[in-house]
């Protein structure tokens, strides 16, 4: 594994109140670039991760040495083309791939925060991201974009800095988390806090680490990612290198097996108290609540042009929650387009290669860039 302090990092030196109430200062923020930034810095486009993603879009991962999980969509010749665009992408604070988060550590007790880190949201996330344009000089992005909390980001982006980006792209999320989803991650925290070796969160000095409980978590959200055709289409009964049932609590079917695999895989690339804070700012995320139950308020003069992009078999950020924000932007007269792209994929559609989903996003940049 790659050492965290051999990735590209910036120190953000002034004073970051979050909305917890407390304030960072001096923290790293870590991230990577795609492409060049053109002589007058207006083909920048800030890529906002999701849940369990990271800094790394497209190429070789190094630290997981595999694909970047956009590489389907962002590249030279592809529908995000670096050849043209400047991409940049940072790790979340509260994230575990070398930005501030519970891994760092407390300058007070100089010890790893685990626990004692403070709690952050989406809101936290990019104002802290917003450095990087200060850092690069970038007076205004040609595009944010994103999918699932990348999207509520690039949401809260445009909301907070309204003239700091010339487009945004917010694919298959949300403008505030449902009750649904809220169960969900509290399905997965629960899972880790119930694993003896999470120890309140203080495990990272030790020798072990809530591996089970964070395995299970990302099982049962690996499920959500998907759609019930998407599985049986893929799975249905099969037998895992079987003939017939064991009568055992082995993996028999080959979806238990998938499944597992996914529990195991993830382990070996995040924190456990990561997953706990980043679902937790998912959960805060009411960008309705936060503009007094009027969405159209985030959105008000706004000169950004919006493309929303939603997925049928998604169950997770359904059309329906997308069209919220397609509602909502219209009621504030801002410049917007929505698409809600056929695939049997479910909510991770927008990782994977679905071809009008890449003609889409290739498409509306274009169109856009002949304008630059």
């Amino acid at each position: 594994m790659k050492k965290i302090e051999e990735l590209k990092t910036i120190i953000v030196e002034k004073p970051l109140k979050l909305d917890c109430g407390k304030t960072i200062s001096n923290f790293p923020l870590a991230y990577e670039t795609y492409g060049k930034l053109n002589e007058k810095k207006n083909n920048a486009i800030l890529a906002f991760h999701a849940l369990t993603g990271d800094q790394f879009v497209t190429g070789k991962n190094p630290i997981t040495n595999k694909s970047g999980w956009w590489s389907h969509l962002v590249g030279p010749g592809k529908a995000v083309d670096t050849n043209k665009f400047f991409v940049i992408c940072a790790n979340v604070i509260g994230g575990c791939i070398g930005s501030y988060g519970p891994n760092s550590v407390d300058p007070n007790t100089k010890k790893k925060f685990g626990t004692n880190f403070p709690v952050i949201t989406i809101n936290d996330m990019v104002n802290a991201q917003y450095n990087l344009l200060e850092y690069f000089k970038i007076d205004q992005l040609f595009s944010v974009m994103g999918g699932s909390m990348g999207g509520m980001q690039v949401l809260q982006f445009v909301a907070n800095f309204p003239n700091k980006s010339k487009t945004a792209i917010p694919i298959a999320c949300t403008a505030s988390h449902s009750a649904q989803n809220i169960a969900l991650n509290e399905l997965g925290r629960q899972a880790i806090m119930a694993d003896n070796n999470w120890n309140k969160g203080d495990y990272l000095e030790g020798e072990n680490s809530p591996d089970k409980g964070l395995s299970v978590a990302r099982m049962a959200a690996h499920i959500t990612y998907l759609s019930k055709k998407g599985l049986q289409e893929k799975f249905g009964r099969k037998l895992q290198e079987r003939d017939d049932l064991k009568f055992s609590f082995d993996a028999d079917f080959q979806i238990e097996s998938y499944l597992r695999h996914q529990g195991s895989a993830f382990v070996d690339r995040f924190d456990a108290n990561s997953y706990l804070y980043i679902t937790r700012a998912m959960d805060y995320f009411d960008l309705v609540k936060q503009y007094d139950g009027n969405l159209s308020n985030a959105f008000k003069d706004s000169k950004v042009k919006f493309f929303i992009i939603s997925f049928t078999s998604d169950w997770l950020y359904p059309t329906s929650e997308n069209k919220e924000i397609v509602i909502a932007l219209n009621a504030a007269g801002a410049n917007v387009g929505f698409i809600e792209i056929a695939s049997d994929k479910g909510h991770d559609s927008f990782l994977l290669e679905v071809p009008e989903f890449l003609k889409s996003i290739n498409n509306f940049l274009e169109a856009n860039y002949i304008n630059l």
